[in-house]
């Protein structure tokens, strides 16, 4: 039941080690984040995971396959939806879904995917007249009309609007929902912590952490800070146990202004790991 297994994972651009032996499983169904700054070797892991790159050294096996020497039938199992997409904007919505459904042999229905995707009242308009938002729902609805079991999702709402942001996750959960395994890359720490059941965190072609977002990098357990304001004005302690704390600071009734208990954000893990990797 794994969808990706990555051992010992190589990739070297002359003397730049890009990935450096990296290890990684992802589970059907699961929806899986790839974070990291920018050179960390994302891009290349995921080019090696759907067979557009060649490995220097290391086991992949994607859908069971290499994706090395994986054929035709592997890649109409997957779908792609990359940062950049290029189209043809004098087609409209549904002829462009239509016409890349004919490069598979089980494709979706063409209007159930454009229903699925938010886009059934732009359904008759040129691509190029959509916004932002709606060229990102287009390129998913390419991504997944040939029914993959597995789909890359690269940074996939870069330059969307909050709300466009929330549309879109929850279009992600809905194909989760339908068992389809999701690798996810974004620089965006809350859009992984939303969506993502683990996560894992590369810096330097390393994989420095993996796990769920509550507990990566010792998130879970980490000290906690509570804020309170007393007749001495605001007061801010660090804690392992904030809620004894708490019981011993409102002994007797005591109140308590602007009471707040807060643990490191995602972010705050994330920057710690990838920090000296900058």
């Amino acid at each position: 039941m794994t969808a990706i297994q990555v051992r010992g994972l190589q990739k070297r651009y002359g003397d730049h080690q890009a990935v450096a032996g990296i290890d990684l499983d992802v589970a059907q169904g699961e929806i899986f984040a790839l974070l990291g700054p920018n050179g960390a070797g994302k891009t290349t892991t995921v080019e090696i995971l759907e067979g557009h790159r060649r490995r220097d050294g290391g086991e992949v096996r994607v859908l069971g396959e290499d994706p090395g020497t994986a054929g035709q039938a592997w890649r109409a199992r997957l779908g792609m939806v990359l940062q950049t997409a290029t189209d043809a904007a004098e087609l409209t919505v549904t002829e462009t879904v239509r016409h890349f459904a004919r490069y598979y042999p089980r494709p979706r229905n063409v209007d159930d995917v454009i229903d699925l995707c938010g886009l059934r009242e732009k359904a008759k308009a040129r691509v190029k007249s959509l916004s932002g938002g709606q060229r990102r729902r287009l390129d998913v609805a390419l991504g997944i009309i040939g029914t993959p079991e597995l789909v890359f999702l690269d940074e996939p709402t870069t330059g969307f609007d909050p709300e466009a942001r929330r549309q879109f996750w929850g279009l992600i959960e809905k194909l989760a929902a339908d068992g389809t395994t999701i690798l996810l890359t974004t620089h965006y720490l809350d859009e992984a912590e939303a969506l993502a059941g683990r996560v894992a965190v590369l810096a330097a072609g390393r994989i420095v952490a993996e796990g769920t977002p509550k507990s990566i990098g010792g998130r879970a357990m980490a000290e906690a800070t509570v804020r309170w304001t007393d007749e001495r004005g605001p007061q801010e302690m660090k804690t392992s146990t904030p809620t004894r704390l708490v019981n011993e600071l409102s002994a007797g009734g005591r109140e308590l202004a602007g009471l707040t208990v807060t643990r490191p954000s995602l972010e705050d893990i994330y920057l710690d790991l990838v920090g000296g990797s900058r």
